[in-house]
């Protein structure tokens, strides 16, 4: 499809030399989930960078989120806080456009900055998944901005502070945020570096098992001990073997123990599951329950479960589809062939799905190697995926989801 003149104009305000200085200075602060100081200096770097847009900013505090340690206790974890923009509150129509500011990367992690592999190819801790994907955020909604139908449309920002951990201080806020939004759009990483998203998602959930035996000395009297590890290996093994076609089960982890003399009376087994659909993983509940009877039974040990499937499954339904072709027919108007495909990874996109709001979930930049340090963006894709999504917020507001 040619491009029209609305088009063209669109892809003439985006400035992709100010995405790419941004996109630089943002993957030049460590933004760990963990890492609280520079949570807080990146946040403070978009407020004032979404501030050229319309609307009021705030800082939103993270809601508490427990997790179980290697000593078995339930303690809190601390997160940073959220950003969220709010743009014409009382429109009839509204949707959602999130992100999030955190990285896999620790503060003390050996991948701290940019580099440029080839040209056009930026290597860096970030700079997919997903700066990148914030930079085309804002300069879409820039661009949009100029859109006749713009004032027909408000629209929320979120860029929260925890996505790579689940969302577990954001779920509430984005449960919030998706509430009576007529669609909503993620800026995730595109699932392959030719542009192509993701399309249905599986869920998942996080779960640590804690076991607790009796400790006794491993050579004078073992009968006496209650093996804490075997409870939780054989625990593991019955979670494997549980795997099917309609969930993966991962045993990932098993803290606890001592001096190899002494029969453990703790450990903790940490597990990831991903149901296919929403039966599966209630499925998996029931047993897992079973399971854990079972075990505590046969070993005489006690088990308590902490986590559950915080991400649901995310299928696409007719109102969703009509998004994604939506995003495809704007994908042809500026030149970009838009493909999609299931996928296995999760984000905040399964969240506002659960919520009955539809959503295209990796709008964000062409790149790959996220997770890893070999991380790069393609940015060629900065101006590409803001005028794609600055087009299709166009197109909404002049009523196409209607």
């Amino acid at each position: 499809m040619k491009q029209t003149t609305a088009s063209t104009a669109i892809l003439e305000r985006i400035d992709d030399a100010a995405m790419l200085a941004q996109v630089q200075a943002w993957s030049a602060v460590n933004t760990g989930t963990a890492n609280l100081a520079g949570l807080a200096q990146q946040a403070s770097m978009l407020a004032e960078a979404f501030a050229v847009l319309p609307g009021k900013i705030e800082l939103v505090d993270p809601a508490p989120v427990t997790a179980i340690d290697a000593a078995g206790r339930e303690v809190e974890r601390q997160h940073g806080q959220h950003m969220v923009l709010r743009v014409r509150p009382q429109a009839n129509r509204r949707i959602l456009l999130t992100g999030h500011m955190d990285t896999v990367f620790p503060a003390d992690h050996p991948f701290q900055s940019t580099r440029w592999l080839e040209e056009g190819v930026l290597g860096g801790p970030g700079v997919a998944d997903m700066k990148g994907g914030i930079a085309v955020i804002l300069h879409a909604l820039m661009a949009f901005e100029e859109h006749p139908d713009a004032g027909a449309l408000g629209y929320d920002v979120l860029i929260n502070s925890d996505e790579e951990t689940g969302s577990l201080a954001s779920a509430a806020l984005i449960a919030d945020l998706a509430r009576g939004k007529l669609a909503a759009l993620t800026f995730e990483p595109s699932a392959l570096p030719d542009g192509t998203l993701a399309h249905a998602r599986g869920g998942s959930g996080n779960y640590a098992v804690t076991i607790r035996g009796r400790s006794a000395h491993a050579g004078r009297n073992p009968q006496d001990g209650r093996n804490a590890i075997v409870a939780a290996a054989d625990l593991a093994l019955r979670l494997k073997r549980y795997q099917n076609d309609a969930i993966s089960v991962n045993p990932a982890r098993i803290d606890g123990g001592s001096g190899n003399n002494v029969v453990p009376d703790l450990a903790i087994l940490r597990f990831n599951v991903r149901p296919r659909t929403s039966e599966a993983g209630l499925a998996f509940e029931a047993a897992l329950a079973e399971m854990i009877a079972a075990i505590a039974r046969e070993h005489e040990v006690s088990a308590h479960i902490h986590g559950g499937v915080t991400r649901p499954p995310k299928p696409v339904d007719a109102a969703a589809q009509r998004l994604f072709d939506l995003v495809r027919r704007c994908g042809e108007e500026l030149g970009q062939k838009i493909a999609w495909q299931s996928s296995g990874g999760v984000c905040d996109g399964n969240n506002i799905a659960a919520c009955g709001v539809p959503v295209v979930d990796t709008m964000g930049v062409r790149g790959g190697a996220i997770h890893s340090s070999d991380e790069y963006l393609i940015t060629a894709s900065l101006a590409e995926r803001a005028a794609l999504c600055a087009l299709v917020l166009g197109r909404i507001a002049a009523g196409d989801m209607n």
